[in-house]
């Protein structure tokens, strides 16, 4: 017997900053941003799950494609969103984002936890900075990463 179809369920929390972790995601733009890259994961047949963050980074949670390459979506969130955020503001014309990214995947069962987390983010770098919390998931994913170079 074959399936007669390839289905998945692909959860990915996805965790980007600002270049040089620069204070530039103001609340006017928020809430726009999220729903702009609502748009673009939409597009890719990747929906949007959650977003939130601070004025220098991000959290998303999407629900990846089965016929999309995470490295090829986020090259299109980034691109297009820098590219939008820079007509939002003279003070933005300079906007970019890090090159990198942390992109760990999920469980259905962890799905309810990271929203809340991600919904929290403002309340959660009142003490806790971004480069703490990013080594905190690199940590517990086990991703390898070189200190030296973490923040280049």
């Amino acid at each position: 017997m074959r399936m007669a179809q390839t289905l998945t369920r692909l959860l990915v929390h996805v965790i980007f900053s600002t270049k040089n972790r620069t204070n530039l995601i103001g609340p006017a733009i928020e809430p726009d941003l999220y729903a702009y890259i609502g748009g673009i994961c939409r597009n890719a047949d990747s929906p949007l799950l959650c977003a939130g963050g601070t004025t220098n980074h991000l959290h998303i949670l999407i629900s990846l494609s089965k016929t999309q390459a995470l490295a090829n979506l986020m090259m299109d969130i980034k691109k297009a969103t820098s590219k939008w955020i820079k007509t939002k503001d003279i003070h933005l014309a300079d906007f970019q984002w890090q090159e990198g990214y942390g992109g760990f995947t999920i469980g259905e069962s962890q799905v309810d936890d990271l929203k809340r987390y991600i919904d929290r983010q403002k309340e959660h770098h009142r003490t806790t900075t971004f480069e703490e919390e990013y080594v905190t998931f690199l940590k517990k994913y086990n991703a390898p990463y070189d200190d030296r170079h973490l923040w280049t």
